[in-house]
């Protein structure tokens, strides 16, 4: 996974409406990158609405949020329209970005092993460079503990 002070190589990935978005567009800007496992679940549902319930506080501290899955634009779509989420979603349905990060891993469920997304955010600063890593992040208290680690930095 990467760690606090790496510097993040730019990529560029598809949204929800398959227009191209880059990290770089977001230079100057404070961006959360959260990877959550799937659309529509229970605990991504409970992440996805923590973001969407605090996101003026986000945007009062020049910090845009980016969710990122291996969903693909319907699927997207259809979660954005459901819970009315104000912020990018991406598609990574081929893992390249999760791979990347470091969040694409085996998990094991009932027993069985498969790959899969881990949740995880990152807060990469103005200048692209890691500040902050959550693993293992809690879909509750993600969005408030981000809120926290920023104004803390202003101290």
């Amino acid at each position: 996974m990467l760690e606090i002070n790496t510097v993040v190589n730019d990529f560029a990935l598809l949204d929800s409406n398959n227009n191209e978005v880059k990290l770089s567009d977001f230079k100057g800007k404070k961006v959360v990158v959260y990877f959550y496992p799937k659309d529509n679940t229970p605990g991504c549902t409970t992440q996805a609405c923590s973001f969407k319930d605090r996101i003026e506080l986000f945007q009062d501290r020049n910090c845009v949020v980016i969710g990122i899955s291996k969903d693909n634009d319907k699927s997207h779509q259809k979660f954005i329209a459901k819970y009315d989420l104000p912020f990018i979603l991406l598609q990574d349905v081929d893992t390249e970005v999760m791979q990347y990060f470091g969040v694409w891993k085996e998990k094991i469920l009932f027993g069985k092993k498969y790959m899969g997304c881990v949740r995880a955010t990152f807060i990469i600063d103005e200048m692209g460079k890691i500040i902050k890593v959550f693993e293992k992040a809690n879909p509750s208290k993600n969005a408030g503990e981000i809120i926290d680690f920023l104004d803390n930095q202003n101290i």
